[in-house]
């Protein structure tokens, strides 16, 4: 009687070992499989479309001020694989600096992978300790993944972005005019009209106006 409960037990056990085993595999399996991302052989790399500043023929302007921000904005294309996060910066080729473009200083920034825009204000990034200034130039802005500028170019992944070309100046400050300024252009023009062709020119015009007056009223 002994011998049978014991042999019992040793099966139950053996049962529920096996049962346990099984199904702690197949359940990792299958989380496997749920965490795993199947990309087609045809599957085309994955892009980004700017959608701000619209896309023109000329660069967008922007102006470097204290409360002038730039937002930029844009769409991931044939995406398979999400990024986990996104570096933004402008290079600029007028004296071959790159800078972090959004909220944080750095030469890098990094991003949330989902995020769709990022807004920047130049010239408050550029009153950090140590900031390279700006160049009145063009610049062109680059965006990539947590596998970085150089990443192969692979189906389903983000590409490396470069483009959306864009300009910053830097508004002229005011000049007051000093009191013995002049216009010459004004000097000029009175002191032709004051010279006998200046009058006869004038006179045509005052007999021409006077005449289309006059037929008007008819």
């Amino acid at each position: 009687m002994s011998s049978s409960a014991s042999a019992s037990a040793s099966a139950s056990a053996s049962g529920s070992q096996s049962g346990s085993q099984s199904g702690s595999q197949s359940g990792s399996a299958s989380g496997n499989a749920t965490r795993s991302v199947s990309i087609p052989a045809t599957a085309a790399a994955g892009g980004i479309t700017i959608t701000q500043p619209p896309s023109t023929a000329s660069a967008s302007y922007y102006k470097i001020a204290e409360h002038e921000y730039i937002t930029f904005g844009w769409n991931l294309t044939s995406l398979y694989v999400q990024p986990q996060s996104l570096t933004v910066i402008a290079s600029c080729a007028a004296n071959g600096n790159t800078y972090a473009v959004g909220p944080t200083n750095g030469t890098r920034n990094t991003i949330s992978g989902n995020a769709t825009q990022v807004v920047w204000n130049p010239w408050q990034w550029e009153q950090s300790p140590g900031a390279t200034p700006f160049a009145q130039a063009t610049y062109v802005l680059k965006v990539w993944d947590e596998r970085g500028p150089t990443a192969t170019v692979r189906g389903g992944y983000l590409s490396p972005y470069a483009g959306g070309q864009f300009a910053m100046y830097r508004p002229a400050s005011y000049t007051p005019l000093s009191a013995d300024w002049k216009c010459t252009t004004c000097s000029a023009a009175m002191s032709t009209l004051g010279e006998p062709a200046g009058i006869a020119i004038f006179t045509s015009l005052m007999i021409t106006l006077f005449t289309m007056w006059n037929v008007l009223r008819r």
